[in-house]
């Protein structure tokens, strides 16, 4: 049995932007002659992705994420290559296909304002052409899910943003689809909102067994809930495998924080590379390869200090360096 729900092979889209000269004097010269240039917004990229994954697909602004995406929704066609979601051609556009997939951008809501959450639903289940049945059935498990029972008599437009969210999702999971496409769905969202969707979103593909495919820009967001990465940059792809040793490969540097009791001045060590970060009399905070990090503990504990704590390098540090990585 074949498990493979996305495969692309060789996939390319171009584009022709129009260049125009500054001023008026450019303006007029356009009448008579255009001046284009082409961008390869994705660059012969091959991808496959079986049943139930959950891929994070990153990658700097402008790298092509989106229009992958849109090719894989068949909102856009390929230039060129090869492409096959659910075995149709995306951009067919077929009603059958269509209900098999949802998307949900983070920056663009696919709600109806002016109605509550229970007439937005049943909007959707006729849209969706849904049975009574089923969708009594899923709505009830959403709505337990995330815990939104008291909000569904309420209009859309009054709920915030984190409880947006959750619509959104609700919406795009009634019908079941066996994929589902997430574009920054935590963007905005305080800590705890976050957490709640990463904790949904995590039980839907456990539970249900749905394909996700996430774009984020929040790393913590790809760490907690993506086995597998995929890391685009300039259209091409530079990295598929797993997150863990994605992170591992580049995570270069440990912190440790170490605080005193007494007052204490500056430490002198034998480890080599070390890089003192934050210095008060109570609070030292270092910077260390990652390999030199055992021998640097081991000399900190002759200093007697009341605590010590080690901390990942930041997300941030790490990606940078990833998408630096694509550019050499």
């Amino acid at each position: 049995m074949n498990d493979t729900v996305i495969q692309i092979n060789n996939l390319v889209k171009k584009y022709k932007r129009y260049k125009k000269a500054e001023g008026i004097r450019g303006s007029i010269g356009s009448l008579w002659h255009r001046s284009y240039e082409e961008k390869m917004a994705v660059n012969h990229i091959d991808l496959s992705v079986k049943q139930g994954e959950f891929i994070g697909l990153i990658g700097p602004n402008g790298a092509g994420k989106t229009t992958l995406i849109k090719m894989l929704t068949g909102i856009i066609a390929p230039t060129e290559g090869k492409i096959d979601v659910l075995s149709y051609y995306p951009n067919d556009l077929k009603n059958e296909f269509k209900k098999q997939y949802a998307v949900v951008m983070g920056q663009k809501s696919q709600l109806f304002f002016e109605l509550t959450v229970n007439d937005t639903l049943r909007l959707f289940k006729e849209i969706y052409e849904i049975s009574e049945e089923q969708f009594q059935k899923n709505k009830k498990y959403f709505v337990e899910l995330f815990g939104v029972a008291e909000l569904m008599d309420v209009q859309v437009r009054t709920l915030s943003l984190g409880e947006r969210m959750k619509m959104e999702l609700i919406v795009s999971l009634l019908h079941n689809p066996k994929i589902l496409f997430l574009d920054e769905p935590t963007i905005g969202l305080d800590a705890v909102a976050a957490r709640q969707i990463r904790r949904f979103l995590k039980e839907i593909n456990e539970k249900n067994g749905t394909t996700i495919i996430l774009t984020s820009h929040y790393m913590d967001d790809i760490k907690v809930l993506c086995k597998r990465t995929v890391v685009i940059n300039h259209g091409m792809k530079i990295y598929d495998g797993a997150t863990e040793e994605l992170f591992d490969r580049y995570q270069k540097n440990k912190k440790i924080i170490a605080t005193f009791g007494e007052p204490t001045g500056n430490l002198i060590f034998k480890t080599q590379d070390v890089l003192l970060t934050e210095d008060t009399p109570h609070k030292k905070v270092y910077e260390v390869p990652k390999h030199s990090a055992k021998d640097l503990l081991s000399e900190l504990m002759e200093y007697e200090p009341n605590d010590i704590a080690v901390e990942e390098e930041e997300v941030g540090v790490i990606v940078e360096r990833i998408y630096r990585k694509g550019e050499e």
